[in-house]
Parts: structure tokens; C-alpha cells; sequence
């Protein structure tokens, strides 16, 4: 099988190239705007697992980038089994005080890319026909499906946070797009995940390093590794959603309702807690 990861140079993107080499022994098709980064990931993953990597350059924020990426398979013949829709980016800012260049980045990366990318490879998995030696062949003891798609939202979506107003509402697109487009795939022989988890430990929030030690040690935060193993499971499982963590599972009811003044109170003090 053959695995597409977007952002796979750092992070959560390099959790899940990782575990996919190493678990499921699935090709890769490495793609970030980090050219070096990636390069190095791709030949340290071949070398390390034993499997064929593909380091593909790509700005998924241009508007026409999933079109691009896709015609660059289909020209060199490479057919996706599973797609990880992982690149992203954040900023905390005042929206009157955030570029118009910043807030068009993320809607594009995060939504316009995510959407085109399910749409593209997503028809060309339901189009598939699996070979008679494909029909035998298990994953996690069930059956291979035709094409799997697992989609990163996260617990900001039922959030009304201001200083990540874009970044939250662009996560709940991806929630809800991802679980209404299950019931589309699910009959077709594809399966999508969409994974909302709460604070990941990466250096994409910006926190500091004492911080992100404590969050973690409160176990308030996951360590990349660990979402990405319990990411994998559900996907290939089929499972439509989820939230991992029992405490962030819990407290996902209680995000739609914050009180006005807890909100306020968090937008006191979030700034001093970054780098």
C-alpha cells in the first residue's frame, strides 16, 4: 500500500509517516513545504524501514495545489491507498491585527486543500477495484477496504475562542465535512476518520518547553506518538470520529456552552503563556 501524508517533514505529519513505515510497512509519499526537512525524512524512513518514499515539494496553500498533486500520481503512476490530511499551521492573533495573506493561508490549507484532497483521491479509492489477492489481505484483523482517508480537526471546533477565531472555525469544517462525507465513502468501500484532539505536544502552539512538560505530565496534552497510534487504529477500523483522551472526551459537552467570562478571562492571560 502506498500512504499520501501532508506535513510530513515535523510534528504530528512525521508521527504518521513514522508509524505507517514502521507498523504497517506502507510506501510513503512524503509531502510539506519543508523541501530540506523532507528530503531527510524520506531517506531516513527508507533506510530505517525498508520501504519506497517519495519526497514530494508542495505548497497545499495554494489554491490549486490538491489539483497539482493529484495529476502529479496519476502521471507517475502512483496509486493512493491512504491519504493523511495532516499539514497545517496556527497563530494566535486579534483578527483586525491578522494579515489578509495569513487568514487566506489557513482557509486554504486547512479547508479548500482538505476538501479538493477528499474529493480527488477519495473518487479515485471508490473507483478502485481491489485484486482477488487484496480481498485476502487484513488490516488490524478487518478487511482491506479500498482507500482510507483520515482528516486532523481538533477540540477548538466547539470552541468559541477569539485570537484563533480562523484556526477554530476552520477545524470545525473539517469535523463536520469529514463525518458527513463518511456516509457518502462508507458504502463505496473507503474509509474516513476524522481525529479532533485536544493540546498536542508540538511546538505548533508556541508554548514553552516548561510548559509543554507540565501539560503533558497533567496528561491536559498527548504526545504526538501516542494520538498518532490511537489515529491509525481508528482509521483503519473505520471508525467515523474521535476524540482521544477520557478528559477531553468529557469536556467536549461543556466547550459549547464556556460562560462569557471564562472566555474573556482566557484571553487575559493566553498571550503571556507563549513563546
Amino acid at each position: 500500500m502506498l500512504s499520501l501524508v501532508t506535513g510530513a517533514s515535523s510534528g504530528i505529519g512525521l508521527q504518521y509517516a513514522t508509524q505507517l513505515a514502521r507498523d504497517y510497512h506502507t510506501d510513503l509519499l512524503l509531502v510539506s513545504n519543508q523541501e530540506k526537512e523532507l528530503q531527510e525524512v524520506a531517506a531516513q524512513l527508507a533506510q530505517e524501514y525498508g520501504v519506497k518514499t517519495i519526497a514530494k515539494y508542495a505548497d497545499l496553500s495554494k489554491t490549486d495545489a490538491a489539483e497539482e498533486l493529484f495529476a502529479y500520481c496519476q502521471d507517475n503512476n502512483l496509486q493512493v491507498d491512504i491519504l493523511i490530511n495532516d499539514a497545517g499551521v496556527f497563530f494566535f492573533n486579534p483578527y483586525l491585527e491578522t494579515s489578509m495573506k495569513r487568514i487566506e493561508l489557513m482557509l486554504n490549507l486547512h479547508m479548500i486543500c482538505v476538501a479538493k484532497m477528499c474529493r480527488l483521491f477519495g473518487e479515485a479509492m471508490a473507483k478502485r477495484e481491489l485484486t482477488e489477492e487484496e480481498k485476502k489481505e487484513t488490516v488490524l484483523g478487518r478487511p482491506r477496504k479500498k482507500g482510507y482517508i483520515l482528516n486532523m480537526s481538533s477540540m477548538s471546533a466547539w470552541m468559541a475562542m477569539p485570537g484563533i477565531q480562523t484556526y477554530n472555525a476552520t477545524k470545525a469544517f473539517i469535523y463536520n465535512f469529514s463525518k458527513s462525507i463518511w456516509y457518502e465513502l462508507k458504502p463505496l468501500g473507503v474509509n474516513i476518520t476524522v481525529m479532533a484532539p485536544g493540546a498536542v505536544d508540538t511546538a505548533l502552539f508556541g508554548l514553552a518547553p516548561n510548559l509543554r512538560k507540565l501539560a503533558v505530565a497533567l496528561t491536559v496534552s498527548i504526545p504526538p506518538e501516542k494520538l498518532v497510534k490511537k489515529a491509525l487504529r481508528k482509521m483503519f477500523r473505520g471508525k467515523k470520529a474521535s476524540t482521544p483522551g477520557f478528559i477531553n472526551w468529557l469536556c467536549t459537552p461543556l466547550l459549547k456552552h464556556t460562560p462569557d467570562w471564562l472566555v474573556f478571562l482566557a484571553i487575559k492571560y493566553v498571550g503571556k503563556y507563549q513563546k
